[in-house]
């Protein structure tokens, strides 16, 4: 198997694997509606931050069209941008939801387990987007 076959083949098995977990993270929103009422009503914003599902809100929207993109195209609009945005936009890297997963202690498990599967998107999205960019050649 040539280079260029493999990394075509793992290149295909992470889309894959991207929107697999784009649809698992869809049930998964739907199955956090209650933690998200409870957070939205416990935990008020102040005015110069967004609030715990604010953040969750924007995150889950950046996350998923990054992912919608791959999985419909295999690329990224802007990709370096892309890559700078997604470095930055760890769940931990966000103070507000930071502080709210380490300080609810065992409260909200479906919520913090939907927090940390978005995580895991960000990350694969870009592992996904630092792959080599090799097609395969007729004949090798």
């Amino acid at each position: 198997m040539t280079e260029a076959i493999f990394n075509s083949q793992k290149s295909e098995i992470y889309r894959n694997y991207i929107t697999q977990l784009l649809s698992q993270l869809t049930v998964d929103h739907q199955n956090t509606k209650q933690e998200r009422k409870e957070v939205a009503a416990k935990f008020l914003a102040n005015e110069e931050e967004f609030s715990i599902t604010e953040e969750i809100e924007l995150l889950t929207s950046d996350l998923r069209g990054y992912a919608s993109q791959i999985q419909g195209r295999g690329w990224i609009d802007l990709e370096q941008q892309a890559i700078n945005q997604l470095l930055t936009m760890g769940v931990f890297d966000i103070p507000v939801l930071a502080q709210f997963y380490w300080e609810t202690h065992d409260k909200y498990p479906l919520l913090k387990s939907y927090l940390q599967k978005l995580d895991y998107l960000r990350l694969l999205i870009l592992e996904y987007l630092d792959l080599p960019n090799l097609s395969v050649i007729e004949g090798e």
